[in-house]
């Protein structure tokens, strides 16, 4: 393992708040009267009922409201929360495209992307995609924070921060099994157990195991499923009133998805939603991701604390996919001269020729009804090893001066993560509707080259409660140090290995950042039930390492106000983010002509809308409880200024909107609960969106109503029956264009299942 490389300018801090972690953990038999706190897993919000005193929009999902309709998708229950945008790409969540107010949804690459506080994609400095997602089945909650408190949680605050909570140690020796079987052969288990000793020692184990053959069908026969297998284990030590606690957590993910970026035609799509082409039979995705972090608490006094913490992710993965086709033929992969599948599928839609063949010869290209000449399909293997790793301190003070009490936070992170590509691309033939392999390629002839990054990222915040006022002045910096080295891919020198001696550096290039983000947040409390919010703070996203490209900034507003009594809830907000520059980044996932790597800038932009959450019972005095929840977002995204033809957003004009946003999105959740049953209704509605910013022809998804359906019923206090319905009415609604072609929902899938306490 690679030592952690740190700043030039942050060796200082970071040596003084590191003897500071000695000394708390040398002071442990200091322990005398303390709190009987856990180290348990940090969270923003910390629950739906402080999310309401949040100067600013916090949501948090708890494990009862994940379980209520059953979903191990991050796409279905993340859109019970308002300002949440999901472009929907493979059925299952695997690697979603999540945006908050409007940021872009690409791979989740412009919002912090947590799990237990600590980041979570596998680079997310120089490669933040997350082709790497947390099992969202072995969680516990799920939180979003929103407005100005989202600078505590950089780096990428425009938008704001996703934090997955993993099951917490429990006080008393305890567990859970849930086990699932649904259509499509697809199978399900949740098990985990753990206890705490009178001593003070602690622990949880864990596993999920996940598989389904897939709702799709491949031409000529082939799998469309998943395999996913996670195992969690964690220890603690935190003694009775113990000043001092200690926890590990070791995590484990592997999985086997036979996913592609190739979707359909238009009119293919019309006739079987659920039709994948045979040039997609051979692809497939392995990953494989390992997490340690240890963490450290200390109550220095009862107004004082420290905590630091140590994490080390690492993520593999390759994904061997069909990327595109040479229409003359080559024998060998290193001069293969490509056409993207999204232009083969493009031409089909409107009709046009392309590469010397008309659009009937296009049409059987994807079809398998035409063969293709030696080499002229080319298949990558996108192998990347990812590594993300750092320490964080921090420190928490209760303060009263005068009539003022102070809550402060000061943060510290030092942070480094890198990605290495070492990829192989290939060249096959289309005969019959069969891909035969024609040239295996050398290895790093489809990229050989090293992005990593350094930072340091320091935040203050204060809440200052005044009688009935809440402010949260807060200020983040962040120093980021990004690095590309590239080299050759000629002939010969990937025989056996892909070489990085120095003789063979292609090029290298550098972008290096400095930013200070400040925010201010209020909470009014008018009475017991109502009150309102207001915040403004500059939003940040870190650029990628391509020369000339600014970061992407922008100054945030929001405005709200919240009601709450016994049987009703409400919370309203208008938000608008104001960029100067929107930035645009190139990856194979968002289908564009462009040099994976490379960024653009894209000028000012403007974002603002509306998000409405409301709960009640509508029944609140019967035996049988009825509760209702809304969650409705409007937003209106548009470019600001001329942008002229661009490889990633197009040919952009003012006034056109961002790629991927919605307009309207509305989720609906009814029930009815008696007292040992429960059944609950929930329809959601996003509008058709435009995939490219000049939304011609065939740059349009639809717009989409679907309908889920679940049911329990509980046999004893320790066993609970269930069943669940996706996709009640069996909607085919094109959701997605990118990377290549017309993407489907899942189709209607029926599930039961089982949870037993022990």
């Amino acid at each position: 393992m690679k030592p952690l490389v740190l700043p030039q300018c942050v060796h200082s801090g970071v040596t003084f708040l590191a003897l500071l972690s000695v000394i708390g953990f040398a002071g442990a038999a200091m322990a005398d009267e303390a709190s009987t706190r856990f180290v348990e897993e940090l969270t923003i919000v910390g629950d739906r009922q402080n999310g309401e005193q949040v100067a600013g929009s916090g949501h948090y999902v708890n494990v009862d409201q994940i379980e209520q309709l059953g979903h191990n998708d991050i796409q279905r229950i993340i859109r019970q929360i308002p300002g949440v945008s999901v472009q929907v790409e493979d059925g299952y969540g695997l690697r979603p495209n999540i945006s908050i107010r409007g940021v872009a949804t690409e791979r989740s690459g412009r919002i912090t992307l947590l799990e237990d506080n600590i980041l979570i994609a596998p680079a997310p400095y120089s490669a933040p995609g997350a082709y790497y997602f947390p099992t969202v089945g072995r969680m516990a909650a799920i939180e979003v924070l929103k407005g100005p408190a989202a600078i505590t949680q950089g780096p990428y605050t425009i938008g704001g921060a996703l934090n997955l909570i993993s099951v917490a140690i429990p006080e008393e020796a305890s567990g859970k099994m849930t086990f699932e079987a649904g259509e499509d052969s697809t199978y399900r288990l949740h098990a985990h157990y753990g206890a705490r000793s009178q001593s003070g020692f602690g622990f949880l184990v864990e596993t999920h195991q996940w598989r389904s053959d897939g709702f799709q069908s491949i031409d000529g026969g082939g799998d469309t499923g998943l395999d996913v297998t996670d195992y969690t284990l964690k220890l603690s030590y935190a003694p009775d009133n113990a000043r001092h606690r200690v926890e590990m957590k070791l995590q484990y993910a592997k999985q086997d998805s036979d996913q592609t970026y190739l979707g359909l035609t238009d009119g293919d799509f019309s006739n079987d939603a659920f039709r994948r082409y045979g040039l997609s039979a051979l692809d497939n995705i392995e990953t494989l991701h390992n997490q340690i972090i240890i963490r450290y608490e200390w109550d220095i006094s009862d107004s004082l604390n420290f905590d630091a913490t140590y994490y080390n992710n690492n993520f593999e993965r390759n994904w061997f996919k069909t990327e595109g086709i040479d229409f003359d033929g080559s024998t060998d992969a290193e001069s293969f001269s490509r056409t993207s599948w999204f232009n083969v599928i493009q031409a089909v839609n409107n009709g046009k020729s392309l590469g010397g063949l008309d659009n009937t010869q296009l049409q059987g290209i994807l079809d398998g009804s035409v063969d293709t000449p030696a080499g002229s399909i080319q298949i990558r293997s996108n192998a990347r090893e990812y590594f993300s790793r750092g320490v964080q301190f921090g420190f928490g003070w209760d303060v009263m001066t005068g009539d003022w009490s102070h809550a402060i936070s000061i943060g510290v992170r030092v942070h480094e993560d890198e990605e290495d590509r070492l990829q192989r691309n290939s060249n096959y033939r289309q005969v019959s509707g069969q891909l035969v392999l024609d040239d295996l390629g050398l290895l790093g002839n489809a990229g050989n080259r090293i992005q990593e990054a350094q930072a340091l990222a320091i935040h203050i915040y204060d809440r200052i409660e005044i009688g009935n006022l809440t402010l949260t002045p807060g200020l983040r910096y962040e120093d980021i140090e990004q690095k590309r080295t590239r080299y050759e891919t000629r002939a010969g020198r990937t025989t056996n290995l892909a070489s990085r001696a120095a003789d063979n550096l292609r090029g290298t290039r550098s972008n290096n950042t400095s930013v200070w983000l400040p925010g201010m947040g209020a909470l009014y409390s008018i009475n017991e039930r109502a009150s309102v919010f207001a915040g403004v703070h500059k939003g940040f996203t870190a650029p990628s390492n391509s020369p000339g490209v600014a970061e992407e900034e922008a100054i945030n507003y929001e405005l709200g106000i919240r009601f709450k009594d016994t049987n009703l809830r409400l919370e309203a907000a208008y938000f608008l983010s104001d960029y100067n520059n929107l930035l645009g980044q190139c990856t194979a996932s968002s289908g564009s002509d462009c040099e994976i790597g490379d960024a653009f800038n894209g000028d000012a932009a403007t974002v603002q809308g509306f998000e409405l959450l409301f709960s009640t019972n509508l029944n609140p005095d019967g035996r049988i409880g009825v509760p209702l929840e809304l969650a409705y977002t409007f937003i209106d995204s548009r470019f600001d200024t001329d942008i002229a033809n661009t490889d990633f957003f197009g040919d952009v004009r003012k006034g056109d909107p961002i790629p991927y946003i919605p307009k309207n999105q509305l989720n609906v959740s009814v029930g009815a609960v008696g007292d040992k049953w429960d059944i609950f209704l929930a329809a959601n509605y996003v509008d058709e969106v435009c995939v490219r910013a000049s939304c011609g022809a065939f740059e349009k998804t639809d717009n989409t109503f679907s309908i889920d359906v679940s049911g329990s019923y509980q046999v004893n206090e320790d066993v609970e029956v269930f069943v669940r319905i996706e996709n009640l009415t069996g909607e085919q609604d094109i959701l997605g264009r990118q990377p290549s072609g017309a993407r489907p929902n899942k189709d209607t899938t029926a599930f039961a299942g089982v949870r037993v306490m022990f």
